[in-house]
């Protein structure tokens, strides 16, 4: 019942409003940071009232938390090329190495405000990682289905954290953000030898 009135509740705004209103609060993450970011703020920029952001977001972890998940509208669910490694060129030909970069400038002061905030971890959790880990097995699940990868291949498991461990590593140790160029050596040089493929 809560359920349908939440939807209900939440039909209110169209998609190309609400498309406008994430980007103004991406852009506003971009300029202010987690902690700066106020519903005030959103408000204004959007020409929104701040009871109508309540009324559809709840609060500012969830309205960050899909503003983050509709700047990224691809699952990895949905890329099929036929192959692993396909399917993994295709997830960084996605995004260039411009918008790239402005994402994990994002994910980076997002992780920061994570440790302070259990609400916004929650949120980004339910509606960002856990889609993507989700995306990635089904990605992988048709791997071992067309037999490219051994049901038994340890590495399975940690799949998402070499992904993730690509990104992260090349900032911290290089001092750079990771590219498409980067990614693509990255995932042919360890990604797919540690699944066998």
């Amino acid at each position: 019942m809560a359920d349908v009135a939440t939807s209900a509740r939440r039909s209110r705004i169209t998609a190309e409003r609400a498309a406008e209103l994430y980007e103004a609060v991406l852009d506003l993450l971009r300029e202010v940071g987690y902690d700066g970011l106020t519903m005030d703020a959103v408000a204004a920029r959007t020409r929104s009232s701040k009871a109508t952001l309540y009324r559809q977001w709840g609060g500012k972890p969830e309205l960050v938390a899909r503003a983050l998940r509709h700047n990224k509208p691809v699952s990895m669910a949905d890329i099929d090329t036929g192959s692993l490694r396909g399917d993994f060129m295709e997830m960084v030909a996605l995004q260039d190495d411009c918008k790239m970069e402005q994402d994990q400038a994002l994910m980076r002061g997002l992780f920061h405000a994570i440790h302070g905030n259990p609400e916004l971890h929650r949120a980004l959790r339910q509606l960002l990682i856990e889609p993507e880990i989700t995306g990635l097995n089904e990605l992988l699940r048709r791997a071992v289905a067309r037999g490219e990868i051994a049901a038994d291949n340890p590495a399975l498991e940690y799949a998402i954290h070499m992904l993730v461990g690509g990104f992260v590593a090349r900032e911290f140790v290089e001092e750079r953000p990771a590219d498409q160029e980067f990614l693509r050596s990255y995932i042919d040089a360890v990604i797919l030898p540690a699944l066998g493929v």
